[in-house]
C-alpha cells in the first residue's frame, strides 16, 4: 500500500471509529478529552506527506475535523450545559459538511477516501 494510501486508511479508519475506543472515562463520567487530541495529534503527525499542499492539506483537515467531532460527541454524552451541548451539535454538523466537501474533493483529485480501505 503506498504512503497516501496508509495515510487515508488511516484517516477512514478514524473517521468511522467510535469516539469512545480506546478513550479512558473521567472520574466524572466524560471522556478523556486530552487522550482525544493526543490521538488525533499523532494520526496527524504520522501522514505521509505526498508533496501536494493541496492533498496534504485536505488530508490533514480531514483527521482534524474528525478528531473535533469525536470531542463534541464526548461532551453530548457527559455534558451538562445546555450552551456547551448545543455547540457541540453545531460543531458535529459543520465539520461533518466539511469533511464531506473533503470527500469530494480528494475523489475528484484520485485520492477517494474508499480507494484506501480496499
Amino acid at each position: 500500500m503506498s504512503p497516501l494510501a496508509q495515510a487515508q486508511a488511516s484517516a477512514s479508519a478514524t473517521a468511522s471509529k467510535s469516539p469512545m475506543t480506546g478513550m479512558a472515562p473521567m472520574a466524572s463520567g466524560g471522556m478523556d478529552m486530552k487522550s482525544m487530541m493526543k490521538d488525533m495529534n499523532d494520526k496527524m503527525a504520522s501522514m505521509q506527506m505526498t508533496g501536494n499542499a493541496d492533498i496534504d492539506f485536505a488530508m490533514m483537515m480531514r483527521i482534524h475535523h474528525q478528531g473535533a467531532i469525536f470531542m463534541a460527541q464526548a461532551e453530548l454524552s457527559a455534558g451538562k450545559e445546555p450552551k456547551m451541548k448545543k455547540m457541540a451539535k453545531d460543531i458535529i454538523s459543520a465539520q461533518q459538511k466539511e469533511i464531506a466537501q473533503i470527500d469530494k474533493f480528494l475523489a475528484q483529485h484520485g485520492h477517494p477516501m474508499d480507494k484506501a480501505t480496499k
